[in-house]
């Protein structure tokens, strides 16, 4: 029987476009799920939208739209980048879901009974972008530095609390027996350091009549749950809680816990609010939390709804293809510091690698194949010394570090094209050509089956090539 493995991104909220950030986090999961299914895993992949909160409902009414139907409509552009990036069948979940909500709500009645959940008067500075609270020391001339077109809020109101404070010891000593806990090691040491400082109370619900759009309080009709404690649910309602907890075990527990991405704004969230929430409710804590870094444009500058400075995936693909952007998500980018992404840098790489290095050596070797009548029988993978380190990197999500091993392969076997000229040797000495061709496509057979959880159609491509014999008939990376 398949071993379960589950892997979850965060929910981006929609209350903007789909942009590059919200595709890097997809497809680096889903490069992971992709893996796991074959070694062998049963996966369950999540994805999904955030859709209660002030932001949703500011949007909403800047819209002129009900808040449903402003959500149901951004819903499902993205849903559609499950297509747009070639997602391996990922679950989608909204948190407007009927068992959503159910879900939530039973998840704050069991916190409740616990004794975590309790109800005071606070005053705080709110920064509506992050939907967190700010201390003075987290602002910069009185600014979010993540939101610094926003004006900070001071709310005042009785709100329900979570017992956040409870759990420092419990977090750190669960930290200390999980060392692998938040991938890379230095996220990890800032929320251990986070942590160790003391943990305050937080707010986690809302006063209905000043924002109405959320999931109602049980028991309480005046105020609504807090957009972070009820999104931050999906990742269990999306596996069967409440009702189908022999689902939420398989997949929550005997998988060893949750895989979840996130990006690095998100780290107190996910790895210790999160965490506290589920030790609240007496469920398995998560497995492991990944962090990426932002996404920076022209100067460095963080790419963000926010500053509208963000790129389009749709735009991109569209241009060059899926895959070309499921390369440069793994391997220009870094997989957990921030990262440049300009279009003239995404073209000048295109072009470079993959119209020039990867689709060029495709059509040359299979050129050569098919005019020699040399033909491959695929075989299994086979393992080595090698391709352990490729191995190695996924397992820890260093995508960079496994596609670099690709690319060595690629312009090893480019060189070996060009000091041995089989084009040239074949008029020559024929068998020695031949031998050399066929050394060629069990390389490139090696290359495509390495490629397929990163690349999957362009690495379909190549293996069909090979099987059939036949060089493609237009390139696999037209020049742009």
């Amino acid at each position: 029987m398949a071993k379960p493995f589950y892997i979850t991104t965060t929910l981006p909220y929609v209350n903007a476009e789909p942009h590059i950030g919200h595709a890097v986090e997809f497809i680096r999961a889903d490069i992971i799920a992709r893996w796991k299914k074959q070694q062998g895993f049963e996966v369950f992949f999540n994805i999904g939208t955030d859709e209660h909160g002030a932001k949703i409902f500011e949007a909403a009414k800047k819209a002129n739209q009900e808040p449903q139907a402003y959500v149901d409509r951004a819903a499902k552009k993205f849903q559609a980048l499950i297509p747009l990036l070639n997602l391996s069948a990922p679950n989608f979940i909204r948190t407007t879901d009927a068992h959503h909500i159910k879900a939530a709500q039973e998840f704050w009645r069991i916190c409740a009974k616990n004794g975590y959940i309790y109800k005071k008067l606070y005053k705080i500075k709110y920064c509506v972008g992050c939907e967190l609270e700010k201390t003075d020391s987290e602002l910069e001339n009185g600014k979010c530095p993540l939101h610094p077109t926003r004006d900070i809020e001071e709310v005042a109101e009785e709100n329900y609390f979570f017992k956040f404070s409870a759990f420092q010891k419990p977090l750190l000593d669960f930290y200390k027996k999980n060392p692998d806990f938040v991938i890379p090691d230095f996220r990890f040491n800032e929320i251990r350091t986070f942590v160790e400082r003391g943990l305050e109370d937080f707010s986690i619900s809302r006063l209905k009549e000043k924002m109405p759009w959320g999931i109602e309080v049980p028991g309480d009709s005046t105020q609504v749950a807090y957009v972070w404690f009820d999104a931050l649910i999906n990742y269990i309602s999306a596996i069967g809680f409440p009702d189908d907890m022999e689902k939420f075990k398989k997949w929550q527990v005997a998988s060893g816990g949750m895989v979840q991405y996130c990006g690095k704004d998100n780290l107190r969230q996910q790895s210790a609010m999160w965490q506290a929430m589920l030790m609240a409710a007496n469920l398995t804590p998560s497995r492991q939390i990944v962090i990426d870094g932002f996404i920076t444009g022209e100067g460095g500058v963080k790419m963000s709804k926010s500053l509208g400075n963000v790129v389009s995936p749709m735009e991109i693909v569209q241009e060059y293809g899926a895959d070309a952007l499921r390369y440069f998500v793994t391997r220009e980018l870094h997989p957990f510091e921030d990262s440049p992404f300009t279009i003239e840098r995404f073209n000048e790489t295109y072009n470079a690698n993959l119209a020039n290095g990867l689709g060029n050596l495709v059509s040359r070797v299979m050129k050569m194949a098919e005019q020699n009548g040399i033909t491959y029988n695929l075989q299994p993978t086979t393992y080595n010394e090698k391709k352990k380190e490729y191995e190695k990197a996924i397992e820890k999500y260093d995508l960079k570090t496994a596609m670099d091993f690709v690319w060595e392969k690629i312009q090893a076997a480019d060189k070996k094209i060009q000091e041995t000229q089989p084009f040239k040797l074949v008029k020559t000495e024929p068998e020695k050509a031949k031998k050399i061709i066929g050394e060629l496509l069990s390389e490139l057979s090696e290359i495509g089956k390495l490629l397929l959880p990163f690349m999957p159609e362009t690495a379909e491509k190549i293996l069909e090539l090979i099987k059939i014999g036949k060089t493609p008939s237009q390139p696999l990376f037209p020049r742009k």
